[in-house]
């Protein structure tokens, strides 16, 4: 079963002795197992006392459940030369806030007879969900002189659960209040100013809704005026941005009662800030801008709900954006259309205002704000040819100074931004120093070209040097500045011309290039039609595989041999047509070398065939193959022809376990085989003697066995031919003086 709303009202003690009367939150429906129950929105205002002593306040009072609040007085003539602060009681957490001050320094209405009869405000603050509040009000320079303007009250906006998004959402946890009872002054009362009566209804009837509210909430007129002609909307340069519709956010349209007002056009744009929390999440900025909206256009009434001071029509700004990006549709008339706002006091008449939900002091608002700032003044000003970063002179509307004490003449032109802050226009710290400072970066978002273009990579090309080099198709990544909302497409180009063209939200495309060279860049569309252009990049696309002018080869070379491990120097050489990369080792072992790298040592194996399988790569993914085989084999010195007196020696350390010593001058061993490369392995010491070498019957080389070490199995002398053929190698004992004698343990050869 559903419970109906209903308010109750109470009491609380002032400092003094005076009390002031309170509404006291009940249930708002059954939410059933999530979600909440439809709400209508309300206004609560609660006065504060002592504004004699130049000094307002309310202590902590328990009150309905609201979400935003300000300081109102009696009337907009009268300014508040004060600091006003406020406490809140947090309904999810159930926690007191910390003081937070209200920008008292709003805009005046320009409309003097207007600003006679309506009541003067603070800028609203939204707290969120609460269900208590303290608020003090101090005169700026603390005496105690009465120049507080009368009438101070603090409204109370609950915003209600209007929208079927909403009605989705959780609720905030309820905490009730616990107040004493007293009795109450005659004086000391609570305003409601809301859609509905502060009496407790009858539980049979049904709240208001906000299209039901017309019959029962205040207007300035008994009877409905006639609405303007609207005039006809004017094209855009850009897109128009989506904009959540004032129905989307739950405006009851009764409240705004009077027909809307059109500008000749929009010359500028005023940027603002709220001055709200920005703590707030994005499911709840539509309940926010109801707030604000509620909060304009409550007027103030008596005891008896008799209206005595006039609210604003609407809602000041024309456009409201959230720290997620959404657009809202602020004052009614159509978002596009010139309407009149009531936003930058002095320069209204020629411009339309966009509020950041938030304060933005000392915190920046997010890119996802700018942007959409960007996209809706862009759209604006694309309505009349205007360039958002250019300039232009706008007649100003009052004679008063801005924030940085520029002084204006009412009627007198004076030179703005196209895209400026409220500061600009009016004496107030709003949009606050950090979105004030953002503004170069919204004008050039919103103006274009595209910012901060430029290449990622290129993925199917390699790089070397200033050239990419592919086999033909190739991906080109990029990023950019500018949020993508604002980029119209990429086009990639070659040789100038676009071969690709890719949305807005893409960052890369794909082309197949013919063979030869190109240029490559990249080219971005701004939603104003303008463009920018990365360098151009240069292309080579080719299919021609390297190739080896020296087909591997392996040779014998210096060092110790075993069975397992003979040294041998692998060589090549291989080439390409554009640009060599790379060749690799595939076998019997991997490596890889750099594009000028010939030869490398390796070892392999004796009495094993082995295949040395190479590749060579060029930047383009091109590639061939070469494997030759090579066996490497051991002659013991056993199977030499011997000529003259040899010792047979035996060791571990010789190959086979066996060698060959003389010290006989002319004493030879003889081998004879078939390959393209020979190596004699010997041991070496202190004593060892010298040699000949002879080869093919020539003698090639003398050979010195001396070493200051003992070594086994050396390779001492080698001999590569350009091909393999019978070779005989004969090695001669020379009987040097004082050390003749040699050891021989062989002939190792490349079979």
């Amino acid at each position: 079963m559903k419970r109906r709303a209903w308010l109750t009202l109470g009491a609380v003690v002032l400092g003094g002795g005076g009390i002031v009367t309170y509404a006291v939150a009940s249930p708002s429906g059954d939410h059933g197992a999530t979600g909440q129950a439809k709400r209508s929105p309300k206004v609560y205002d609660l006065t504060l006392k002592g504004a004699e002593t130049g000094k307002a306040e309310l202590p902590q009072t328990d009150t309905k459940q609201f979400s935003l609040l300000g300081v109102t007085w009696d009337s907009a003539t009268k300014r508040l030369h004060g600091t006003a602060q406020v406490r809140t009681h947090s309904l999810k957490s159930g926690e007191w806030s910390a003081w937070r001050d209200l920008e008292v320094n709003a805009d005046p209405l320009e409309d003097p007879k207007e600003r006679a009869t309506t009541r003067g405000a603070s800028e609203p603050l939204w707290v969120g969900p609460s269900d208590g509040v303290q608020v003090q009000v101090v005169r700026k320079n603390g005496t105690t002189s009465s120049n507080l303007p009368k009438g101070l009250s603090v409204s109370l906006v609950d915003p209600g659960v209007v929208t079927e998004a909403e009605t989705k959402a959780e609720p905030a946890a309820y905490v009730a209040g616990t107040v004493a009872e007293t009795s109450a002054s005659p004086t000391d009362s609570v305003s409601p100013s809301d859609s509905t009566s502060a009496v407790p209804t009858n539980s049979a009837s049904a709240p208001a809704s906000p299209s039901d509210s017309a019959s029962t909430s205040a207007s300035p007129s008994a009877t409905t005026p006639t609405a303007p002609t609207t005039p006809p909307a004017r094209p855009s340069t850009v897109p128009q941005p989506p904009i959540v519709s004032r129905a989307g956010w739950g405006a009851d349209e009764s409240r705004s009662p009077d027909p809307s007002e059109y500008n000749d056009d929009v010359k500028a744009v005023f940027v603002h800030h709220t001055d709200t929390a920005v703590d707030y999440t994005c499911d709840q900025s539509a309940a926010q801008v109801r707030s604000i909206y509620l909060y304009h256009t409550s007027p103030k009434k008596d005891a008896n709900g008799k209206v005595i001071e006039e609210a604003w029509n609407d809602v000041g700004y024309n456009f409201l954006v959230d720290k997620c990006g959404t657009i809202f549709e602020g004052r009614k008339g159509g978002v596009d259309q010139p309407v009149l706002g009531a936003h930058t006091y002095g320069s209204n008449r020629e411009s339309t205002g966009i509020a950041v939900l938030g304060t933005y002091t000392t915190t920046g608002a997010s890119n996802a704000a700018l942007a959409s700032v960007a996209r809706i003044a862009a759209w604006k000003l694309g309505q009349y040819g205007a360039d958002p970063a250019g300039t232009v002179q706008l007649t100003a509307g009052a004679s008063q100074a801005n924030y940085s004490h520029t002084s204006f003449v009412a009627g007198n032109k004076y030179t703005f931004n196209r895209i400026s802050g409220h500061r600009d226009g009016y004496a107030t710290e709003c949009p606050g120093n950090s979105l004030y400072a953002q503004l170069p970066t919204i004008r050039a978002w919103a103006a274009g070209p595209v910012q901060g273009l430029k290449v990622a990579s290129v993925t199917g090309a390699t790089l070397s040097g200033s050239t990419y080099y592919t086999k033909g198709g190739i991906t080109v990544k990029w990023s950019a500045t500018t949020p993508t909302s604002l980029i119209k497409n990429f086009q990639l180009l070659v040789d100038g011309n676009a071969v690709a063209t890719a949305s807005g939200t893409a960052t890369s495309a794909a082309a197949t290039l013919a063979a030869g060279k190109h240029t490559v860049a990249v080219r971005a569309v701004h939603q104003s039609g303008k463009t920018t252009t990365t360098a151009a990049m240069n292309v080579a696309a080719e299919t021609t595989a390297p190739t080896f002018t020296t087909t591997p080869k392996l040779a014998l070379r210096g060092g110790t041999v075993n069975t397992t491990a003979v040294p041998v120097t692998l060589s090549w050489k291989a080439t390409d047509d554009t640009a060599l990369r790379s060749v690799e080792l595939l076998s019997p072992t991997t490596a890889t070398f750099g594009p000028t790298t010939t030869s490398s040592s390796r070892t392999t194996k004796s009495g094993t065939a082995s295949t040395w399988s190479m590749r060579a790569n060029d930047y383009a993914g091109n590639s061939r193959t070469s494997s030759p085989s090579y066996t490497p084999l051991i002659l013991q010195e056993s199977s030499a022809v011997k000529s003259g007196s040899w010792t047979t020696r035996s060791s571990s350390s010789y190959l086979g376990g066996k060698s060959y010593s003389s010290g006989s001058k002319g004493a030879s061993l003889t081998w004879t085989f078939t390959g393209r490369s020979a190596a004699w392995v010997v041991s070496r010491a202190s004593t060892s003697g010298q040699a000949y070498v002879y080869v093919d019957g020539t003698k090639v080389a003398t050979v010195d066995l001396k070493s200051s070490a003992t070594q086994y199995r050396q390779a001492i002398w080698t001999k590569t031919w350009s091909s393999s053929a019978k070779h005989t190698v004969k090695i001669v004992v020379v009987g040097t003086s004082g050390r003749p004698t040699i050891t021989t343990d062989g002939l190792v050869y490349i079979k």
